[in-house]
């Protein structure tokens, strides 16, 4: 029998197989068997294309951005030159630096690597 993981929420070891889906009973929490093959590998963060992405990168804007708290946004086509991959919990998985703007996360479907 193979051994299933942990529970990622509150560490119990009572964790089951619901069809697609671990259960832990203690706390109640789910999660799917894709989440943890993921948490194996490492962050993996894909592109507009499906381009896996990597700290260092360069990647261009696809679609003009607003950003909260300022006037202007970022526009289609603006580079941007050394990412870092991050874990976002809504999202921003990008964390970079826009001259004219700043630092600033970014969603991934909103840039193709350049």
């Amino acid at each position: 029998m193979s051994q299933l993981p942990n529970c990622p929420k509150c560490g119990s070891e009572y964790t089951y197989e619901d069809g697609s889906l671990y259960v832990c009973p203690e706390c109640a929490h789910e999660w799917s068997k894709d989440a943890v093959e993921v948490e194996e590998e490492g962050l993996i963060v894909k592109d507009a294309n499906g381009t896996v992405l990597s700290d260092g990168d360069s990647v261009t804007v696809i679609k003009d951005l607003k950003v909260k708290g300022s006037s202007s946004g970022i526009k289609v086509g603006t580079k941007i030159k050394g990412i870092r991959l991050v874990d976002g919990n809504d999202g921003h998985n990008i964390d970079c630096k826009i001259p004219g703007v700043g630092a600033i996360k970014l969603k991934q479907e909103f840039v193709k690597k350049s």
